[in-house]
């Protein structure tokens, strides 16, 4: 088990390094000069120019630049944001928050929905209920973000006036920031109707975050299912009697989840990314927004820091998802 570990760190790190690389170029990438970029491309005093170049170390060859990057990384500076001020690492712990607590509600649907989807149309193979399900599955993996939020809001918000447009909490609420999940911290409040609010305000944001891992995860248990379901043991079952939910649910289940799990913590990179696109839509306070707004003010800076962030926390949960299910099945962890 420790050498199948170690091996696994000794992939990730090379990928680490590449992403760093890629964050690093990100600066020099820019056309023009990236000072002048930065500032605006307006009119900036010579002495100024100069000493915002010495400041961000861009006077220094390339080599060296990526040496010092290198080294701040090690000692947990991720940059300063040009327009704050503060330390991109700290801006980036202050919003993770939010996004984590999107992305665990979107993953919860997914799962809700996925997998008694996948299990139905396993167990109905060939139906009309098979090809219904499968269908919504195709169209929910296919469906953009932006254009499923739209029709969401257009009809939910707009017309009927269920849910709110946008933000996490209704303005007549004043929280006080204790974990930072919303859900958590209106309960700690003990404010009436404060989680009312906030859950109101989550619903339409994670249905449209979690679409997408809701129809992998409901494709993925249909076909684990029927794999399971062609077994011996599972013939085996039949014959005794047993009926078909009890085989389902007892017998082929639990074998077919392993492969499901595995695409379930592999869905991690999806959430991130969709977080872009639907905390910009939902002005959810988030990671993605935080992104998004720093392109548009054009604080580099941020974007190379919280790009290296999130794909530093992907790879982590990568790696993760492969130890556990190097642990789970002793096969994985002897194949080379």
């Amino acid at each position: 088990m420790f050498n199948f570990i170690l091996r696994r760190i000794a992939v990730v790190i090379p990928t680490f390094l590449g992403v760093t690389l890629l964050a690093f170029a990100l600066i020099h990438m820019i056309p023009g000069d990236p000072v002048l970029v930065m500032m605006g491309e307006r009119q900036i005093d010579p002495e100024f120019y100069k000493a915002a170049l010495q400041r961000m170390g861009l006077d220094q060859p390339l080599y060296v630049q990526y040496g010092h990057y290198l080294l701040n990384l090690l000692q947990g500076n991720f940059g300063e944001s040009i327009v704050t001020h503060e330390p991109v690492l700290s801006e980036f712990l202050k919003l993770f928050p939010a996004t984590v607590e999107l992305s665990i509600c979107a993953m919860i649907f997914a799962c809700l929905i996925g997998l008694p989807a996948g299990m139905l149309a396993a167990t109905r193979r060939g139906t009309v209920i098979d090809h219904v399900t499968m269908g919504g599955a195709l169209t929910g993996y296919s469906m953009p973000i932006f254009w499923w939020g739209l029709i969401l809001i257009m009809l939910f918000s707009v017309h009927l006036g269920w849910t709110p447009v946008s933000g996490r909490i209704a303005l007549e609420f004043d929280i006080t920031p204790v974990t930072g999940f919303m859900l958590i911290d209106t309960l700690l409040s003990g404010e009436e109707g404060a989680f009312n609010s906030a859950l109101h305000h989550l619903v339409l944001p994670a249905i449209v975050l979690g679409t997408i891992p809701m129809a992998v995860i409901a494709r993925m248990t249909r076909s684990a299912m029927l794999e399971v379901l062609r077994e011996d043991y599972i013939r085996t079952a039949r014959a005794k009697g047993l009926g078909r939910t009890r085989i389902v649910i007892v017998h082929a289940l639990r074998n077919a989840l392993m492969p499901v799990v595995t695409v379930i913590g592999l869905q991690i990179g999806t959430l991130l990314a969709g977080a872009v696109l639907t905390e910009t839509i939902f002005s959810w306070p988030g990671i993605g927004k935080w992104l998004i707004d720093s392109i548009s003010r054009r604080d580099y800076p941020v974007v190379q820091g919280g790009i290296l962030l999130i794909a530093t926390l992907v790879i982590s949960v990568n790696l993760l998802v492969d130890i556990l299910y190097g642990v789970i099945n002793p096969r994985i962890r002897h194949a080379r």
